[in-house]
């Protein structure tokens, strides 16, 4: 299972898989990660009776390759709440990274866009992900160097980075790219998009990591209490800092998927986008206090959203109702988290 492993008591790893009489233990959070899929299930049967087209491969192919983008910004910001914080400025990555990268590398031509021309074409992928990456870094030093409140601080940066994208492609599309910048977002492998390969890939990375590197493990000590963590010789801020620049290069790599699936990087690419990342993030299990959640909850989490807005469509309800959507998904997930967990509120 993607990314099942989490935080657990003391007394509870002692206790091994039984519990204080002896007895086998259902381990709850597990089937909790599961929670979804019948959820799943219910929106196939509710899509096909609102429409026959629901269940034909161009539709299923269309819903998963756009899960792809989202999914890899929801898994970035998935590892972040894990570990106890928090950015919102992804939503700006997934469009200022490959703007910047593509006018470093387009040469002025007399187009609607005209980059730079500093470097050659093949380096905008990589450059891409550099940007990625620095932006997270960013992020870490202004939470971990500075101690400026992360939602602070990665709302102005989402600001700030939009403003950037903004001035940088003069507030047009950019359609002239590269065709090499493009493959994966539009190439197929074995019968499905090259995108919904790696996303899958990135999702299995990143549970292995969890579930089976001692850094992995430690983003749970962390969010649940990192003053225990750092105790326990656990390096709290180095750690972190990588989570965050990670997640810069997802958000990237989100980017690169997106810009070649539709052959361009939208004006407005990424507007809005990070309320349906905490929304698959929040029905996926992940918590918003930190130290719990897997990353296969959050990748039904994604698949769960998504499907509701097909369905959506294929009923003609219009688009302009899904942000409406969005956000009651996300107080629903709360409340059922609320008590379902048993946690004390403030």
């Amino acid at each position: 299972m993607i990314g099942t492993a989490r935080q657990q008591p003391a007394e509870a790893v002692a206790d091994g898989a039984t519990g204080a009489h002896g007895r086998p233990r259902i381990d709850i959070a597990r089937w909790r990660d599961l929670s979804l899929v019948p959820v799943i299930f219910v929106l196939g049967v509710i899509g096909f009776i609102v429409s026959p087209a629901f269940l034909t491969e161009d539709n299923l192919i269309g819903v998963v390759q756009q899960s792809t983008e989202l999914g890899l910004l929801v898994l970035g910001e998935a590892l972040i709440l894990i570990s106890g914080r928090m950015d919102l400025s992804l939503e700006s990555t997934i469009a200022v990274a490959p703007v910047i990268a593509l006018w470093l590398v387009l040469p002025s031509h007399g187009a609607r866009f005209e980059g730079l021309g500093l470097l050659p074409v093949w380096t905008a992928i990589p450059l891409c992900l550099a940007v990625g990456g620095l932006i997270g870094a960013a992020n870490g030093f202004l939470m971990l160097k500075l101690r400026v409140n992360g939602f602070i601080a990665t709302l102005g940066m989402l600001t700030m980075l939009r403003g950037l994208q903004v001035g940088v492609a003069e507030g047009q599309s950019i359609v002239n790219v590269p065709e090499s910048f493009r493959y994966l977002g539009k190439a197929d492998w074995l019968g499905a998009p090259a995108a919904v390969w790696l996303c899958l890939g990135l999702y299995a990375l990143g549970g292995l990591a969890l579930g089976y590197l001692r850094h992995g493990r430690a983003l749970y000590a962390i969010g649940g209490n990192p003053e225990a963590a750092r105790a326990a010789g656990i390096r709290v801020d180095r750690i972190t800092w990588i989570v965050l620049s990670t997640a810069g290069v997802l958000a990237a790599f989100a980017g690169i998927l997106y810009t070649g699936h539709y052959g361009s990087v939208a004006a407005t690419q990424g507007n809005g986008w990070i309320f349906q990342v905490f929304a698959a993030a929040v029905i996926g299990g992940i918590s918003l206090k930190g130290g719990r959640g897997t990353l296969f909850g959050a990748l039904t989490g994604v698949l769960t959203l998504q499907l509701v807005v097909n369905v959506m469509t294929l009923g003609g309800v219009p688009p302009l109702w899904n942000q409406f959507i969005n956000g009651s998904i996300i107080i629903v997930a709360l409340i059922i988290s609320r008590y379902a967990s048993g946690e004390k509120q403030d």
